[in-house]
């Protein structure tokens, strides 16, 4: 993924103590993703950056909407994404850690990127399946679906019984 300039934070003049930033992401940062499946989109991440000598701790909070295909009728849906997530920057240029959340930047570092950070934030609030609310499916291919669908139910596999008799038989013993 693209590192975008936006999304940096020069850490180094800031007092230790809690700071906070305010994001848009928009038509950049999801060209950027290089990803197909993420269209396009409007989230707002709210950073709250927690500085101390040798440690930055970041709280992410994504809200808004990501512009994807509706995996059902494959049409453009908006899907709403809420989300929350912390990463931990620990400022002494030594990697003998083995924690994920825990990345090391060099002790001369000054600033810090969340690009990346931001697009994981996004990608873990969103579900596996994108599809639109019951009724806002493409009617047309609601239909195609329809008339595909079997209207009986599948026969049960026997050997499901057979397991199911000896899983009474050991109960009963």
């Amino acid at each position: 993924m693209e590192a975008l300039a936006e999304h940096t934070i020069a850490f180094s003049g800031l007092k230790d103590g809690t700071h906070d930033f305010d994001f848009m992401l928009g038509a950049d940062f999801f060209a950027a993703t290089g990803e197909e499946e993420l269209e396009g989109g409007a989230v707002q991440m709210q950073v709250r950056l927690d500085k101390s000598t040798t440690l930055l701790v970041v709280s992410m909070h994504a809200e808004g909407a990501v512009d994807v295909r509706c995996d059902r009728c494959n049409t453009p849906m908006q899907q709403p994404v809420d989300g929350e997530q912390r990463q931990i920057f620990r400022l002494t240029g030594e990697d003998d850690h083995e924690d994920e959340e825990l990345v090391t930047l060099d002790a001369s570092a000054h600033s810090v990127n969340l690009t990346h950070y931001f697009y994981e934030c996004i990608r873990l609030a969103l579900p596996i399946r994108h599809v639109h609310p019951e009724g806002q499916c493409d009617p047309e291919v609601e239909r195609a679906l329809q008339a595909l669908s079997l209207d009986h139910e599948p026969t049960p596999d026997p050997r499901w019984a057979v397991l199911k008799e000896l899983q009474n038989k050991e109960r009963n013993s």
